[in-house]
């Protein structure tokens, strides 16, 4: 199998996606800023996007080891908010 290799692009919307480089398919991650927080950011938004998708990846790498993928213990958790408040 060989490497894959990944892109961050912005989006026709705006959005910003991690993408495998030879892939046109979906992003495997998106992110949405709201106008407001575009301001805020002023300009800043391509580094901020860069420096959450580098800390998304280096928290799968922290926690996947943690992360028992047994599909009887899925099927037995509480249904969970669509949401997470930190």
């Amino acid at each position: 199998m060989s490497p894959s290799f990944f892109e961050i692009v912005q989006l026709s919307d705006g959005d910003y996606a991690l993408r495998r480089i030879d892939d046109d398919a979906a992003p495997l991650v998106r992110i949405s800023f709201s106008s407001e927080a575009r301001e805020m950011m002023e300009d800043r938004d391509m580094a901020v996007a860069k420096a959450m998708i580098a800390a998304g990846i280096e928290a799968v790498g922290n926690v996947s080891h943690d992360i028992d993928w047994e599909e009887d213990e899925l099927e037995t958790q509480d249904v969970q908010p669509s949401y997470t408040l930190h």
